[in-house]
C-alpha cells in the first residue's frame, strides 16, 4: 500500500461530513480532487469505503473499522506537530546547565526563572560545581551549558568568554567608600578576604599589591565569594572579588546593606566563560538560552559601568 497522510486526512473529513463537496471545502480543495483522492485511496486498500444509496454517501462497514485506524493514526501526527511545534519556541524538551558556585546562588537562577516563562514543558537541571568539573562536564556532553571560569580552550568544549572587571568591595560607613576607586596603596596591610591560594583571582591581586610595593594581607580564605560579603558587611575586613558576586549586591540591596562597590585599580581580571560541547550540536533551546546568558552578561557589564562611574 502507498497512501498518503493526505488521503487519510481528506478520508476523515469525509466521514465526519457525509458529503464530498463538504470535505471539500474543509480541506481545500475541489470536489472531483477530494473524489479522486478516495477512488485512489479505495484502490490502494482494496476494498471500497463508499456506497451510493439514492444519493446518499454511506461508509462501509470496512471504512468504519478502517476510520478508527486514521483516527489513531491523525492524532499521533497532530501530537507530534504541536511537540515539533514547541521544540521550535524552546517550550519543550531539556536544559542541562552546570554553573559555577559565583553565578549559581542568584544570577543564572534570575535568567532561567525569566528564560522559562511560558515554557511549562521544558525540563531544566541546573547544578552547581567548580569550573574545573563543570568543563569536564561539558567536555564529556553531560550537560548542555556550562558557565565558569574561563579555562584553558581545548577542542571538546567550545567556549565564549568574557573578560570582566574585578571590583572591590568595602563597608559603607568605611572611609574608603567615599573614593571613585581603590588601590593597593588603600590597602596596604588592610585585612582581606581572599580565596584559596591556587585561584587565578588571588594570584592575580597579590601580584597587584606586589608590583605597587604594597603588604597583601590575608585575613579569611574563602572557597567561595558569597561569605565574605557578610565578613566585610561586619567591618572585619575588605575583598576584591568577581563582578558577577557585585552585580548580586545590587540586585539584593536590602539583603546587602552595609556595602560599597567600587572600581579597583589596577584593573584585575575575572574572566567567564560559556561553554558548550565541542563534538556536539547545540539544541535549539541550548542555543537559545546561550543568547538568553550573553544578552544577561552584557546587561551586566552596563550596569555594573554605571555604578563604578558614580
Amino acid at each position: 500500500m502507498n497512501f498518503s497522510i493526505r488521503q487519510i486526512f481528506t478520508f476523515r473529513e469525509v466521514m465526519r461530513s457525509g458529503s464530498i463537496s463538504q470535505a471539500a471545502r474543509t480541506v481545500g480543495r475541489t470536489q472531483p480532487a477530494v473524489s479522486t483522492m478516495i477512488s485512489t485511496l479505495e484502490g490502494e486498500l482494496g476494498f471500497s469505503l463508499f456506497v451510493r444509496e439514492q444519493g446518499k454517501l454511506i461508509p462501509t462497514p470496512e471504512a468504519r473499522f478502517f476510520l478508527e485506524e486514521c483516527e489513531a493514526v491523525l492524532e499521533r501526527i497532530e501530537r507530534i506537530e504541536r511537540t515539533v511545534s514547541k521544540i521550535r519556541s524552546h517550550e519543550a524538551g531539556k536544559l542541562r546547565v552546570a554553573c559555577h558556585p559565583a553565578a549559581a546562588g542568584l544570577f543564572m537562577p534570575r535568567i532561567l526563572t525569566d528564560f522559562l516563562q511560558g515554557k511549562d514543558e521544558l525540563e531544566v537541571s541546573l547544578i552547581m560545581r567548580s569550573s574545573d568539573v563543570i568543563e569536564d562536564l561539558i567536555a564529556s556532553q553531560q550537560f548542555d551549558i556550562g558557565f565558569a571560569e574561563t579555562p584553558v580552550p581545548r577542542p571538546s568544549v567550545k567556549q565564549m568568554d568574557f573578560d570582566l572587571e574585578s571590583v572591590c568591595i568595602v563597608p559603607e560607613s568605611d572611609p574608603l567608600a567615599a573614593a571613585e576607586q581603590i588601590t593597593p596603596q588603600d590597602l596596604d596591610g588592610a585585612p582581606m578576604a581572599v580565596l584559596f591560594d591556587k585561584h587565578p583571582m588571588t594570584v592575580r591581586t597579590e601580584a597587584a599589591f606586589q608590583r605597587s610595593g604594597c603588604r597583601f594581607r590575608r585575613r579569611l580564605e574563602l572557597r567561595t565569594w558569597a561569605p565574605g560579603l557578610q565578613f566585610v558587611a561586619a567591618g572585619m575586613c575588605y575583598m576584591i572579588c568577581d563582578m558577577i558576586t557585585a552585580y548580586g549586591c545590587l540586585q539584593q540591596r536590602q539583603t546587602t546593606s552595609g556595602l560599597a562597590i567600587r572600581r579597583f585599580t589596577p584593573r584585575i581580571s575575572s574572566s567567564v566563560s560559556i561553554l558548550t560541547p565541542g563534538y556536539a550540536t547545540q539544541s535549539l533551546t541550548s542555543e537559545a538560552f546561550t543568547t538568553r546568558l550573553c544578552k544577561a552578561i552584557e546587561n551586566m557589564q552596563s550596569e555594573m559601568e554605571t555604578c563604578l562611574g558614580r
